[in-house]
C-alpha cells in the first residue's frame, strides 16, 4: 500500500504542492539539503528505490544469480517496512488540512471530507500496520489492519482525484480567458508580456494538477490491487511495480520543484 503523499499532498494543490520553483541559480547542494530534510523527501527516494528494486526483481537481469536476487529481495522487504515508519503521526497533516480546507460549497466540502478523511485515516491505520510488521504487537490481525487501511487509501484516492479535477477545470477556464485577453490586446497592438508570463505560470500549475492525478491514478491501482490481495484485472506485478514506481518520480518531481 502507498501513502498518499503522494506527502500533505493533498494540502493546496487541492492542492497538493506549491507550483512555486527554486531560483535557477540556487546551489544544488543547498538545494538537495531542504529536499533531504523533509519527511516527503526521504519517503518518496526510498519508494523509487523500493519500485525499482520489484521491477529488478520482476524481469530476468537477476535470472542467473540467486544470491544477488535474495538481496535485493531482502532490501525491497526492508524498504517497504521501513517506508512505514515515516508515516508516524502523519495523520495529523490530514486533520489540519481538513480544518483550514477553503470550501465554499458542499460539494467542496464532501470532497475534501473524503479525500483528506480517507488519507488520514490511512496514515492512522498504517501505524499500527507497521509495529505489527516489526513484531511490536501480535501480528494476528495484520491482515485485516491492511484491508482496512487499502480502503481508506482508495477511499481518499476517489476524493482527491475529485478536487483535483475540479481544480484542474478552474485553472483551464483561467487559462482561456486569459489567452482571449492577449489576443484582444494584440489586436488592439498593446503588450501582452505581463499576461504571456500569467499564462506560462497557470499552464505550469496545471501540467502539476495534471501530473498529481495522474500519481493518484496510480497510485489507485495500487489500492485496489491490494483491496483484491492483488487478484483480477489490473493488478498484475509488473504494472503495480511499473505504477509505484511512477507515481514515486512524479512524487519527487513535485516536491523537489517545491522547495
Amino acid at each position: 500500500m502507498e501513502a498518499q503523499g503522494s506527502n500533505n499532498q493533498l494540502s493546496t494543490e487541492s492542492s497538493k504542492v506549491s507550483i512555486a520553483k527554486p531560483s535557477k541559480d540556487r546551489d544544488f547542494l543547498n538545494h538537495l539539503e531542504l529536499y533531504l530534510a523533509k519527511r516527503d523527501g526521504v519517503d518518496k527516494l526510498l519508494k523509487i528505490s523500493r519500485y525499482a528494486s520489484k521491477i529488478i526483481l520482476l524481469s530476468s537481469l537477476l535470472s542467473e544469480n540467486q544470491d544477488l536476487h535474495c538481496r535485493v529481495k531482502s532490501f525491497e522487504s526492508s524498504v517497504g517496512v521501513s517506508r512505514k515508519a515515516f508515516r508516524l503521526g502523519k495523520f495529523i497533516q490530514d486533520l489540519n488540512a481538513l480544518r483550514s480546507s477553503a470550501t465554499d460549497t458542499t460539494e467542496g466540502r464532501i470532497l475534501a471530507l473524503v479525500a483528506y478523511g480517507g488519507e488520514g485515516v490511512y496514515y492512522f491505520v498504517e501505524q499500527f500496520v507497521w509495529l505489527a510488521k516489526t513484531g511490536l504487537i501480535d501480528s494476528k490481525n495484520s491482515v485485516k489492519l491492511q484491508k482496512i487501511s487499502a480502503w481508506a487509501e482508495f477511499i481518499g484516492y476517489i476524493g482527491s482525484i475529485s478536487l483535483k479535477s475540479r481544480d484542474l477545470k478552474r485553472i483551464t477556464e483561467e487559462e482561456k480567458s486569459l489567452t482571449s485577453e492577449v489576443l484582444e490586446l494584440k489586436s488592439k497592438g498593446q503588450g501582452v508580456d505581463k499576461e504571456v508570463e500569467k499564462i506560462k505560470k497557470i499552464a505550469e500549475k496545471g501540467l502539476l494538477k495534471k501530473l498529481s492525478i495522474l500519481q493518484d491514478i496510480a497510485d489507485g491501482l495500487m489500492s485496489v490491487a491490494d483491496i483484491r490481495d492483488g487478484k483480477g484485472v489490473l493488478s498484475g506485478p509488473f504494472l503495480m511495480a511499473s505504477a509505484g514506481l511512477l507515481s514515486a518520480l512524479i512524487s519527487t518531481h513535485k516536491n523537489w520543484i517545491s522547495c
